[in-house]
């Protein structure tokens, strides 16, 4: 069950945002992944449930930020309820997208997992819906995944895999590359992998 800790910043002018304490594991059913997240000052900030089925399907969402809270799903297309922390205001959502995004490396993994792609394919166009912080807003985004390359790399307990992939913003062009060992991110925009207990899991 890798266990460790990103540090999070804003990938333009690399402000920090704070860190994210996580863990995760594979499953016979999926992979589930909790964390904690904290500003710069080591405050809390939110946390962050998410479980994907064996196909990379989200099945349970939870978000929460100081002031908002999501829950979500996959239901015809991905289905959601952001609230305030009284409940007294919930808006629910729905839209034709395969899975959810955010800032939280996690969408990261579950995204590559949904698409399982394959090195020197065409890219894979897909929608998400983005929550952005601090209010947890939706917004429907369209992107394209294409897997460049898949290395081993020799380690004290065997080889590492290392999938690097190639990120398109469809609306605005922005192309980046993303790093992925089995369910843990190495290197993205705006997220740095600083500490990490144990492998990453290796999806069967």
């Amino acid at each position: 069950m890798p266990r460790g800790r990103y540090s999070l910043h804003d990938p333009h002018d690399h402000t920090p945002l704070g860190e994210e304490h996580f863990q995760c594991a594979t499953g016979p059913s999926g992979w589930r992944y909790v964390s904690r997240t904290t500003t710069p000052a080591g405050d809390q900030a939110g946390s962050v449930d998410l479980a994907v089925d064996d196909l990379g399907r989200p099945v349970r969402l939870e978000l929460h930020t100081g002031s908002w809270q999501v829950r979500g799903a996959a239901l015809n297309g991905v289905t959601w309820v952001r609230t305030d922390p009284t409940g007294a205001h919930a808006d629910e959502g729905t839209a034709r997208a395969h899975a959810f995004t955010g800032t939280s490396p996690a969408f990261l993994v579950a995204t590559a997992r949904l698409l399982r792609l394959t090195p020197g394919s065409p890219a894979t166009r897909v929608r998400l819906v983005a929550f952005t912080d601090p209010v947890l807003a939706p917004l429907t985004v369209d992107q394209s995944w294409a897997l460049l390359d898949s290395e081993a790399h020799a380690t004290d307990n065997g080889p590492l895999v290392v999938d690097a992939y190639q990120v398109n913003a469809l609306d605005t062009g922005e192309q980046h590359t993303v790093h992925i060992a089995g369910d843990v991110v190495l290197a993205a925009p705006g997220i740095e992998l600083e500490q990490l207990d144990s492998r990453p899991s290796v999806f069967p």
